[in-house]
């Protein structure tokens, strides 16, 4: 066998390992991808699951407050039947916000804030919020992995080939969520 042919055989196992070893390494990101996206999807069904807890004991205190609890009522309505990675991102910071408005009733009723069980429950959301941070930046680390892979050369042609394409990162779409917070006594 001549010496040109040996060549190509190898150069062409080369690349059939080469897109064999790539199309391995997009589909393991893809899954790590889903799988913190899942992780994520969990702590923020416990915050979904106790919101109602504290909409029932904030209206016993806030009566003429109901506006508010029924826009965070249903915005966490909106983000459980979300379907897909993007509407359910989009939810999630519907619902955050709503819940900053949310916390600024509790804040202004010295009495709930001195109810034991408001109090329980308001530990757990901080701890539940506190797990959700830190699986939004798994998430976000991983993605951008695996979106770096995407578009990097020349990963980025075996991505075309095989339709892998970016995820969404998540991130603060709206402006004011990015300023201080106004802290006054």
């Amino acid at each position: 066998m001549p010496i040109w042919a040996i060549v190509c055989i190898v150069i062409a196992v080369i690349l059939v390992l080469w897109i064999i070893s790539s199309y391995n390494k997009f589909v393991r990101l893809r899954n790590k991808v889903e799988e913190a996206f899942s992780t994520m999807d969990v702590y923020l069904k416990k915050r979904y699951d106790l919101i109602p807890n504290l909409v029932e004991t904030i209206k016993g205190y806030t009566k003429h407050e109901s506006e508010t609890l029924e826009k965070v009522v249903a915005a966490r309505n909106m983000a459980v039947s979300a379907k897909g990675m993007d509407e359910r991102i989009a939810s999630d910071k519907h619902l955050q916000t709503m819940m900053g408005s949310f916390f600024a009733i509790a804040e202004s009723y010295p009495d709930l804030k001195a109810d034991m069980h408001y109090g329980e429950l308001m530990t757990q959301l901080q701890g539940i919020e506190k797990e959700i941070a830190n699986a939004r930046k798994f998430y976000n680390a991983v993605v951008m992995k695996f979106n770096n892979a995407v578009e990097v050369f020349p990963g980025n042609l075996l991505a075309g080939i095989f339709h892998f394409s970016r995820k969404p990162l998540y991130e603060i779409t709206d402006s004011a969520e990015r300023e201080n917070v106004k802290v006054s006594f």
